[in-house]
């Protein structure tokens, strides 16, 4: 059995990883964590769960609240795995001392906001406990879908890079400020507006999508073990928040001294919104997330992607349009009348894993349809990143590749925020 450990859980990702009970599990949980606001928050989710008519949780939480969390959490060791989702700028400073403390580390991304603490990523992957991100994307279903459809050449062939110039794998999503997590408003902290803390539009959501080009990409090409990415441009541009939205997100009337001075007065400029293109394989992907200020009623985030192949493109869509569901389609190009009996029987081959996938026709296009129990919330996917976690942590297994792409990744993010800074 693993005791889990919080270390000043800032950010709502850390509650989402024991919004399921875990038989591996203990239910008594240790907090460090200064007073204030974010450990009441974390606490307030945590009783959530418990508390909730469908699978309560029972979770005990027992607290260590004041200064020097990190250093009491060291001193008293009460368990064997820490997880970490909070400020972003100090996250891998702490995640290396309680990987050389002996801990093994479950920590949100990003790990890093620039070229700092680049050394600190290299250090702890390079042996000792798991460290390991909290990437939920491993875990929605047309994510692991698209990854098998670019995987079967009957289907869509090769990555081609003839379509006008633009990159054979295109990416954007938009988030929001102003949200809904579990059903209530979702409150957070002044610093998440402050890019020296949480970091700039290329250091958190575009860690999902880097890593999702490199499992797009995994074994593909003449040079399947090559890791390293190649930068070709990146940029960062503002969100404009005004006053009202800020009070309303944080709970605060006024905007502290030192997020003013950096990020301007009424509206505050939050540089969130950011863009990457590069290089894997061979193969050009553009990357874009944007910050909107608030959800509209009854959606939330969007998502689109392209992956365009020489048999037929892959699109993933979550808008407006589909209801703010994801919806995969594949698209024959044309001469490729083939490609729909190769996808009617891909898709027979992986019902064992994904079973209730269907094919059906779409205005020329072939959409997968993806029951409704593939189809979790976003949510509900942390408790399954910490359930592999644990797994790996009991096989005693540490991936050499899992390790290897998590630093070529923020090896690129650090060059990419590197380059914005400057242009900046």
């Amino acid at each position: 059995m693993h005791t889990l450990l919080f270390l000043d859980p800032g950010h709502f990702h850390a509650a989402l990883t024991i919004r399921e009970r875990h038989p591996a599990v203990h239910d008594e949980i240790f907090v460090y964590a200064p007073d204030g606001p974010e450990l009441e928050a974390f606490l307030g989710l945590v009783e959530g769960f418990n508390r909730r008519s469908e699978r309560p949780t029972r979770w005990r939480p027992v607290v260590r609240a004041g200064a020097e969390p990190l250093e009491r959490l060291l001193a008293e060791r009460r368990g064997d795995v820490a997880i970490l989702a909070g400020k972003n700028d100090r996250k891998m400073a702490a995640v290396r001392r309680l990987h050389e403390a002996g801990l093994h580390v479950l920590a949100d991304k990003p790990w890093i906001v620039g070229p700092e603490g680049l050394d600190d990523v290299r250090r702890s992957l390079a042996g000792g406990p798991l460290a390991m991100e909290i990437l939920t994307g491993h875990h929605a279903a047309a994510s692991i879908l698209e990854t098998k459809l670019v995987s079967t050449p009957e289907v869509f062939g090769d990555f081609r890079a003839d379509h006008g110039g633009a990159a054979a794998i295109e990416i954007a999503s938009v988030h929001h400020l102003d949200k809904r997590v579990d059903g209530a408003p979702l409150r957070r902290p002044a610093w998440f507006f402050d890019v020296r803390v949480q970091g700039d539009g290329l250091a958190d959501i575009p860690t999902h999508l880097v890593d999702h080009v490199q499992r797009l990409l995994a074994g593909y090409g003449d040079h399947p073990d090559q890791r390293e990415i190649e930068l070709e441009a990146a940029r960062c541009w503002p969100t404009l928040v005004p006053r009202e939205i800020f009070r309303r997100i944080t709970g605060l009337d006024e905007v502290p001294t030192e997020l003013r001075e950096h990020a301007g007065g009424d509206p505050l400029a939050y540089y969130g919104n950011g863009e990457l293109r590069l290089r894997l394989r061979g193969v050009r992907a553009r990357l874009t997330t944007r910050w909107d200020l608030s959800a509209p009623e009854g959606g939330g985030d969007t998502y689109e992607s392209a992956l365009r192949g020489t048999r037929a493109d892959v699109r993933v869509e979550q808008t407006a349009r589909t209801g703010f569901r994801r919806r995969l389609l594949v698209e024959p190009r044309p001469g490729e009348s083939r490609v729909g009996e190769a996808l009617e029987r891909a898709v027979a081959g992986w019902q064992a894993a994904c079973p209730g996938l269907a094919v059906r026709r779409r205005d020329g296009a072939l959409e997968i349809a993806i029951p409704e129990a593939l189809s979790a919330a976003h949510e509900s996917h942390f408790p399954l990143v910490l359930d592999a976690f644990l797994r790996l942590v009991d096989d005693g297994s540490r991936p050499a590749a899992v390790a290897a792409d998590t630093l070529a990744r923020y090896t690129l993010l650090a060059r990419a925020s590197a380059l914005a800074r400057r242009d900046r």
